[in-house]
């Protein structure tokens, strides 16, 4: 597929309709977040391996968690898993005056997404090497938490690092089958929509599988 013909099947579809995230889409190039023998399947709306046993999401399934997310320009928001660096490139487009800290329990990854965030001038991105299941507390109450591997509960030490109103995007579940959740947290309770069914790697780290 081209990028184009994806733009064009969200819109007809109305399966995205955020423009924020369609403008973010258009602008960062997926290829620059993926192996030199992978670049002309960018487009194609599959996972795609980035080495280490771990995925970049196909563009419709990161597109269905970033409109879920519900991001404002002046968002601090927390990223566990940082993979190629993809999400957060996408995210930090929309976050203007906003931070996104992301974390990667891989060290190789974390260097490399780190790299190509530097090498394309993305500034409001930290990249961290931490085992992200425990979130980032020193940064937190976060506005959004994005997890973009499968929690085998809700992580409830995610919740508390989140804000009254805060929104959480994960997908929930046993393994080869989870259903994408979007959590916000009330004053006293979470409400919880769920989004579908999907297939995530399994969330690395003491809170992971």
């Amino acid at each position: 597929m081209s990028k184009e013909s994806l733009i064009n099947y969200w819109q007809k579809s109305k399966l995205i309709t955020d423009k924020k995230i369609i403008t973010a889409f258009k602008k960062i190039l997926r290829e620059n977040f993926l192996p030199e023998d992978l670049k002309k399947q960018s487009y194609d709306d599959y996972p795609l391996p980035i080495g280490y046993n771990q995925t970049v999401s196909q563009p419709t399934t990161i597109m269905i968690m970033l409109q879920a997310l519900e991001l404002k320009k002046t968002d601090k928001v927390l990223e566990v898993g940082t993979g190629s660096g993809y999400n957060a490139a996408l995210i930090s487009n929309i976050l203007k005056q906003g931070k996104l800290y992301t974390t990667e329990i891989i060290p190789e990854l974390a260097e490399s997404a780190k790299l190509t965030l530097e090498k394309l001038k993305i500034k409001n991105v930290e990249v961290i090497k931490t085992d992200g299941s425990k979130g980032h507390k020193e940064k937190s109450p976060y506005d959004k938490i994005i997890v973009t591997a499968a929690c085998p509960k809700i992580p409830n030490i995610l919740i508390k690092q989140l804000k009254i109103d805060g929104i959480l995007i994960a997908p929930i579940g046993p393994l080869y089958n989870q259903q994408m959740l979007k959590i916000i947290k009330r004053p006293n309770k979470l409400e919880i929509k769920n989004l579908g069914n999907f297939i995530f790697v399994p969330l690395q780290g003491e809170h992971g599988y």
